[in-house]
């Protein structure tokens, strides 16, 4: 009795810019919202692709507005608490910058995540950015 011959899967499928969904998808991320800006402008088909493109462009905003904003408050409280009280200021310093920390870390932790989702192929909805990346990459 001869095994059967192997059953032959068809690979990821093929995106628009001729690269698979899932590499494309991946490749969204690697500069942040550069390139998730890139491959959701030039992406017609693959609805993953614009999903993670655009999930990239959100998580940059995030990261740059939201990390900006963390700073200025850092500085201004701590110049303002450091003039009432250089110990005062200082605490609060500390614990701002430890929020601030904080942030990124959250921040590199999602971006990984969804480097090894999108490289899955799987679609990974970031709390309160996924919606928003679903909802625009419809359209």
């Amino acid at each position: 009795m001869q095994n059967p011959p192997p059953v032959q899967t068809a690979g990821p499928a093929k995106s628009s810019t001729g690269l698979d969904e899932n590499v494309a998808a991946l490749l969204s991320y690697i500069l942040h919202w550069i390139s998730g800006l890139v491959f959701f402008l030039i992406e017609k088909d693959s609805r993953l692709v614009r999903f993670h493109a655009m999930q990239s462009i959100l998580l940059g905003a995030v990261a740059f507005i939201g990390g900006f904003a963390l700073w200025f408050v850092w500085v201004i409280v701590t110049l303002l608490l450091g003039q009432i009280a250089d110990f005062l200021g200082t605490l609060v310093g500390l614990v701002l910058g430890l929020v601030i920390g904080v942030f990124y870390i959250a921040i590199v932790v999602g971006w990984v995540l969804c480097l090894i989702k999108a490289y899955q192929g799987q679609y990974f909805k970031l709390p309160v950015l996924g919606n928003f990346a679903e909802k625009f990459s419809t359209k």
